[in-house]
């Protein structure tokens, strides 16, 4: 559907919403298309390309809401969405918090942020592309098996219009290629690991072929891993895996968690959490960023933010709801799908690269560990302590010594934040993104 279009069909729904009795209402619609393949042992495997189209409303009478989604776009199917709408929200309970954006927090100006790739690949590209990743990997010494090599492509038009007065369209796009590979045999031990990379634009995506030779480099590498003993010592973390740790930080900070009271970070706003010297950085409107959006899910306007500055918290991440229930203004940072109403949700996130090499933060360590993957979830959001399964390598006289496997590593996420310190090897991959990091003062769990 056309832009123009889509917004036409919300504002004649959320017109008809009103009509029916709704004092507010605002409604979302998404159209996707996607293309992925897969191919294992040099052969495809898939190929599919799905498209769907979906779209939600949200109703307001006083203080209830309700929302309600559908597929189908035809007059008579439209008639009964808001039908269903308003009988769903004169018998939900009052929410004294819920409620559209004011006027003067709308986007009246929205920036271009590049995030729409006009090309869509052929099919013939994406399995020439997973193709030539997995040959790249089998062609690794050490390596024995294959999980295969998967490529895709998608592209959505996402419509918001509210009653409030909000209207705009957006497009957004990714690419992705993966390759997953096995190295070593039954008797001597098997090994597992692989990588990936996406893009908003095909043409931004790293090569096949070193997607493939990372992958199979890193199953080899593997080989002969060893538990080690349980000591508190560094954790290094690659960042494959520190991400996770800005990922804890975000959850923490989320305004809805902040309201329930049931973050372990609570009464930390305008307090130091990360050592001195360190940012984190939140900015939905970064060129080609995997999550930039013009806007937020409510129309509001959005914009970068240091989220940590010199180490102290500056603000929460929040949505409407959660910043009324605080008695703060929303920070812009609402998400919302066409199922259910909006919540806070960071956009491109990431901790500012330190001044330091991988191989310079290593060298002073005696023994440490470190982690390229971690298992389990063993995270409680409330007190902060932190347990998760890990593999990676044994750091010992400050050089990697040798694999390791079934180790848990633990803390608390409190003590953790104040005592990491970033590397400078920070690259934009994931739309979480971090430098490597090393954690002082960890436990781990081993025989």
């Amino acid at each position: 559907m056309a832009a123009e279009d889509a917004l036409n069909l919300l504002s004649d729904l959320i017109a008809k919403a009103k009509r029916a009795g709704a004092d507010a209402a605002d409604a979302i619609l998404v159209d996707a298309a996607s293309l992925s393949v897969a191919c294992r042992m040099g052969k495809p495997e898939r190929v599919e390309r799905s498209e769907g189209a979906d779209l939600g409303l949200r109703v307001l009478i006083g203080k209830r809401q309700a929302m309600v989604s559908s597929a189908d776009r035809s007059k008579l199917a439209l008639d009964d969405l808001v039908e269903r709408a308003m009988a769903m929200a004169r018998t939900v309970p009052e929410d004294p918090f819920c409620g559209l954006a004011e006027p003067r927090q709308l986007a009246h100006e929205v920036p271009a942020l590049d995030i729409c790739d006009p090309a869509e690949p052929l099919p013939a590209t994406l399995v020439d592309w997973a193709q030539r990743a997995e040959d790249a990997a089998r062609a690794v010494s050490g390596v024995t098996n294959s999980e295969g090599a998967e490529a895709g492509w998608g592209r959505s038009l996402v419509a918001m219009a509210a009653t409030n007065g909000f209207a705009h369209s957006y497009q957004m796009s990714s690419s992705q290629i993966s390759a997953s590979v096995l190295a070593g045999d039954a008797a001597g031990g098997m090994e597992r690991d692989y990588d990936y990379a996406s893009a908003v634009y095909f043409s931004d995506l790293r090569q096949p072929e070193d997607i493939g030779h990372t992958a199979g480099h890193r199953a080899v590498r593997r080989l002969g891993a060893r538990k080690v003993k349980t000591a508190c010592v560094p954790v290094v973390y690659d960042p494959r895996v520190s991400r996770g740790i800005l990922g804890h930080l975000s959850s923490a900070i989320n305004g809805a968690a902040i309201a329930r009271g049931t973050s372990f970070l609570k009464d930390c706003l305008g307090k130091q959490i990360l050592p001195r010297g360190i940012q984190v950085i939140d900015d939905p409107h970064r060129p080609r960023g995997l999550r930039s959006k013009p806007c937020d899910g409510e129309g509001v306007a959005n914009r970068r933010r240091a989220i940590v500055e010199d180490g102290v918290l500056t603000t929460w991440i929040l949505d409407l709801r959660s910043a009324r229930q605080l008695s703060l203004e929303t920070t812009g940072h609402a998400a919302r799908g066409t199922s259910s109403p909006p919540s806070p949700a960071t956009t491109n996130l990431w901790l500012e690269p330190g001044p330091v090499t991988v191989a310079e933060m290593i060298s002073d360590i005696p023994q440490g560990l470190y982690v390229t993957e971690l298992f389990g979830m063993g995270i409680n959001g409330v007190t902060g302590d932190y347990s998760r399964g890990a593999a990676g390598f044994w750091i010992e006289g400050g050089e990697i010594a040798f694999p390791v496997s079934e180790v848990t590593v633990a803390g608390n996420l409190k003590e953790m934040f104040l005592q990491l310190t970033p590397a400078n090897d920070l690259v934009f991959r994931y739309g979480v993104d971090v430098p490597t990091l090393r954690i002082d003062g960890m436990t781990i769990a081993g025989s």
